[in-house]
């Protein structure tokens, strides 16, 4: 920790200029939530935290609730077909399915987490790069206020795209912190999305809640305020009058 630490005071002291101006802003999602009883102790993550919860699991529903009454944010963490052909789970989107499959599916997925303000996709190496399933979902998205957050888990993703044409607010994540359970590897990823924040003036990280990123991760979070950035719940990222319906719905 004092190494990454070191590394951190040291692009600080090189970044001032920047520093200098108004806060960046950072949105840390922890996605995969619902399977495990342990993934409720990323609920005890300190800040804004944003939960991604996969839908119809065994702890979802009940992690869902838990994370909106400490008023975070919660989205739904959407299934979506990969190209390794790996279990989707409930709730999932395939290449198989119509508009009207889709939609129910979506429908469903909401009707269990309803105060959940948008969705990300959990996998969706293949699906995301159909524009015709991702104009589907936007089109359910648009109709009922919701927002996307492109996980891209393909470089190939027309989600932005997709989402762009039918008016959806749209954002995409920026880094994965935790690709390897490591802990040199998370802090290095940190201090990537710090970077990124201070350069871009907003970063989107994705996490996941393994033992290992939750340790890391709180020593990590109470750091940001030293390097003028700002933990805020994903929302504040995207532009004001286009979440206008759940701009009451999480305290800040």
């Amino acid at each position: 920790m004092k190494k990454i630490l070191s590394a951190l005071l040291c692009y600080c002291l090189l970044s001032c200029s920047t520093l200098a101006n108004s806060p960046a802003r950072v949105a840390i999602i922890i996605d995969d939530m619902g399977y495990r009883y342990t993934d409720k102790h990323a609920l005890s993550l300190p800040g804004d935290i944003t939960y991604s919860i996969l839908p119809h699991t065994t702890f979802g529903k009940k992690l869902a609730v838990a994370a909106n009454e400490n008023h975070h944010e919660v989205l739904l963490h959407i299934p979506m077909e990969a190209t390794n052909g790996k279990k989707l789970g409930p709730g999932a989107l395939t290449i198989d399915m119509d508009e009207r499959a889709i939609y129910q599916s979506l429908q469903k997925s909401f009707e269990e987490i309803p105060f959940a303000i948008g969705i990300n996709n959990h996998m969706g190496s293949r699906l995301t790069e159909l524009y015709e399933p991702m104009a589907w979902t936007m089109l359910f998205l648009k109709q009922n206020d919701l927002f996307f957050l492109d996980s891209k888990t393909s470089p190939k993703s027309q989600a932005e795209q997709a989402a762009k044409d039918f008016g959806v607010p749209v954002k995409a994540r920026h880094v994965f912190l935790d690709n390897q359970l490591d802990s040199e590897y998370i802090k290095g990823q940190f201090l990537e999305l710090i970077q990124l924040a201070n350069k871009r003036q907003i970063a989107i990280a994705i996490a996941h809640p393994h033992p290992e990123t939750i340790e890391n991760l709180q020593q990590l979070i109470p750091t940001l305020a030293q390097y003028n950035i700002e933990l805020v719940p994903l929302s504040r990222l995207y532009p004001t009058n286009s979440l206008a319906k759940h701009s009451g719905m999480v305290s800040e």
